[in-house]
């Protein structure tokens, strides 16, 4: 019976372990009941804290400034704006001029109707069950108060036409979702729909056909504004921003220093797991592995499979803890190695020209970098690779 130990990556702590841990137990039981899938928790015993209560920390904007304009998938700029500002697209929306005036200037206009729509909305039972799905059916209703409470809709509303109701639904339509994602995080709860593209793009449409019978898109006046937000430019040029952007994570600052502690705990689940054991490492997690098995023999590992890590950048640039640069790796060391990436994760790397034993598998999240970090659990690409490679 072969035995999964998931080994998480920087920052992850507590609840959001778990809820991730839930995600690959389950993926995996549902792909053979007989593997064992056990946690890894290294964080919260070895990770990193801050022991003055960051006292160390000023305050600081930071800004990189980019000298070269490129165009990326506009939903994903878009999706990566609203991460952060749920109500951008509203916002941008009202500097929209208006287009000409309602045929009934004395009837019901259309910003009557799509507040009234918006305002009155009871989602069915089959739209709650997907909202349930996505995980966010219990802070639906708060997302949707707080959007209709805004300034950002109430300046909105007086620009509809009669053309472009539905138009204008689904930027309302996102700002919700946007609004009840962020809710989740501050409240730290972590439901698929925080990394699954497919299933948010899934509750948007559902929730703006129910709501307006539209179909998705965004007008082109709108496009543009959002071009020059693209990553497509950092994803083209990895070696110069490398060059430029720091720091590194603090958990990878904390394990080069003092990394001993984090690969024990890491051995010591090897111990007492029932062999052969799979270790799935993701992130930080995927260095600790690496150095741990090029370290010593540990024969109960067979598989190896590093997710989003930085393992085969570190040993390029002869920062590994255990082989330099040119020094291979042990005989001992698992045949097999699957090495997972995304080109908008820009903390994982690919190892196969830098180590003859790794499987290279690029994933598209179709999310925005960071959330493209902590998207490979619900992505299908990262699954077929993993059950390839399983009983």
């Amino acid at each position: 019976m072969t035995t999964v130990i998931f080994v998480h990556g920087t920052g992850v702590r507590g609840r959001e372990y778990e809820q991730t841990f839930q995600i690959i137990k389950q993926k995996i039981y549902d792909h053979n009941q007989n593997i064992i899938v056990t946690p890894c928790l290294w964080g919260d015993v070895c990770g990193i804290k801050l022991n003055a209560n960051g006292a160390s920390v000023p305050l600081y904007d930071g800004t990189l400034a980019l000298d070269e304009v490129e165009t990326e998938d506009a939903d994903i700029v878009l999706w990566g704006e609203l991460y952060r500002d749920p109500l951008y697209e509203l916002r941008l929306l009202s500097l929209k001029s208006i287009d000409g005036s309602s045929s009934n200037p004395f009837g019901e206009q259309p910003s009557d109707i799509l507040q009234a729509r918006v305002e009155n909305f009871t989602p069915t039972a089959e739209l709650e069950a997907e909202l349930s799905k996505a995980g966010i059916a219990w802070v639906f209703e708060e997302a949707r108060e707080a959007v209709i409470h805004s300034q950002a809709y109430e300046e909105v509303l007086p620009k509809v036409g009669e053309s472009d109701v539905n138009e204008y639904a689904v930027v309302i339509v996102r700002a919700i979702i946007a609004q009840a994602m962020l809710i989740c995080e501050q409240q730290e709860k972590f439901p698929p729909i925080l990394t699954d593209a497919k299933l948010r793009d899934k509750v948007v449409e559902s929730l703006v056909l129910a709501l307006a019978e539209a179909e998705l898109g965004l007008g082109g006046w709108l496009l543009q504004p959002l071009l020059h937000l693209g990553t497509n430019y950092v994803k083209r040029r990895r070696g110069a921003v490398t060059d430029k952007v720091s720091p590194m994570p603090c958990d990878i600052l904390l394990y080069q220093t003092r990394g001993e502690k984090i690969r024990a705990f890491i051995k010591e689940q090897i111990a007492q797991a029932e062999p052969p054991v799979v270790l799935l490492a993701h992130s930080l997690g995927g260095i600790a592995c690496v150095d741990l098995l090029a370290q010593q023999p540990l024969s109960q590992v067979e598989l190896l499979i590093t997710v989003g890590s930085q393992a085969p950048f570190l040993y390029e640039i002869n920062a590994l803890y255990s082989l330099e640069y040119d020094q291979p790796l042990p005989e001992y060391f698992p045949e097999e190695w699957l090495n997972i990436y995304d080109l908008r994760d820009f903390l994982s790397y690919v190892g196969s020209r830098i180590f003859p034993n790794v499987q290279d598998v690029e994933v598209d999240s179709k999310q925005p970098f960071p959330r493209s970090h902590g998207a490979y659990w619900t992505n299908a690409t990262t699954w077929e690779a993993i059950f390839a490679r399983l009983p």
